[in-house]
């Protein structure tokens, strides 16, 4: 007699995450390249960017997002400091590219 719930499972999910690492890969490409053309540019307008003329809508993203996003991952190309006029960070390529 055959088990039918055995059937009825989905097979077991044993991956190595390509797709998070590529979404990854792509979002700091992305995020690098947008800063690298417009240094001095806040996470709102590298959100904006990345939304509208990207069409990276389902990402989530939001300035907040982004802003904690950059300096865990892309620490060392892209360095930061604060605007006070506006009072919010600015983006920047790191000083030795």
């Amino acid at each position: 007699m055959v088990d039918v719930d055995f059937l009825l499972m989905s097979p077991p999910t044993i991956g190595i995450g390509t797709q998070k690492k590529a979404r990854l890969r792509t979002l700091k490409d992305e995020i690098k390249r947008f800063i690298f053309a417009n240094p001095g540019c806040s996470a709102q307008s590298i959100v904006s960017y990345l939304s509208n003329e990207k069409k990276f809508r389902n990402h989530g993203l939001t300035p907040r997002k982004v802003g904690f996003f950059i300096p865990r991952h892309l620490k060392t190309d892209i360095r930061w400091w604060q605007d006070h006029t506006a009072g919010r960070r600015v983006y920047g390529p790191d000083a030795e590219e």
